[in-house]
């Protein structure tokens, strides 16, 4: 007990905890120790799991909520934080009305396969979204350094549009400062505007995705037996087969 004001202890005024001495709901040791052994033999087990196993094992007893398990869990360390990730920028995307050729190109990177050689293959696909003339299918990595010389090449034949339609994954948007990586911005800088789909909505790339059908369809039942050398030959074969009129924007 602090002396009262004058006693002499020059401490008596200052701050203390505020933490109760005795807290008369708090967990018993024991249960504890039962539910941290349970969740050591079933680790793969959550606060609500195991609530039900104690329930029925012993349905008398009067066990904690699924809450207060998970945090006797967490105190004793048998539980890993969660990165939370940051939810994608809510920006502006605008439907463009397409009434010219280069008005608006769509790009993404169809889903990956593995060639017979067990070797990653993810084809960049670029399209324009008025004519739906395919202009470039290239085996690339998804990044900076893969994609750009790919646009390079499709801007030197066919022009600058005037905007680029695609997701918001890399190596096109993140969620950092505008939403924009080094590609986007690359655009930005030539006077291309990137249109972002939402998150998750590929139907808002529909024409695009649609080509991405015909083009799954075609080389499927060789793209298993050959390797990675001869898919990128694949894909150049596929553009000229896929460009029924082949009109340059």
């Amino acid at each position: 007990m602090a002396p009262a004001p004058g006693e002499g202890d020059p401490t008596w005024f200052l701050d203390r905890s505020h933490a109760p001495e005795h807290c008369p709901h708090r967990t018993d040791a024991a249960m504890v120790a039962t539910i941290v052994a349970l969740r050591r033999r079933f680790p793969h087990c959550g606060p609500r799991k195991l609530l039900a196993m104690l329930e029925r094992k012993a349905p008398w007893q009067d066990w904690p909520a699924a809450s207060t398990i998970g945090d006797i869990l967490k105190r004793a360390g048998l539980v890993e934080a969660i990165r939370r990730r940051r939810p994608a920028l809510n920006q502006a995307r605008p439907v463009m009305a397409t009434a010219a050729a280069n008005d608006e190109w769509c790009a993404d990177f169809k889903g990956w396969f593995r060639t017979g050689d067990q070797r990653r293959v993810d084809p960049l696909t670029i399209t324009d979204n008025h004519s739906r003339f395919v202009l470039a299918i290239k085996i690339t990595a998804p990044t900076m350094a893969g994609a750009k010389p790919v646009f390079t090449a499709a801007f030197t034949t066919y022009g600058l549009p005037l905007a680029i339609r695609c997701d918001n994954g890399s190596p096109f948007g993140s969620r950092g400062a505008g939403g924009l990586t080094r590609l986007s911005a690359w655009w930005l800088k030539l006077g291309i505007r990137p249109h972002f789909i939402h998150p998750a909505s590929p139907q808002e790339n529909g024409r695009h995705e649609r080509m991405h059908r015909t083009l799954k369809n075609r080389p499927h039942r060789r793209r298993q037996r050959m390797s990675a050398s001869s898919s990128d030959a694949l894909t150049s074969s596929s553009v000229t087969s896929m460009r029924s009129v082949p009109t340059k924007p």
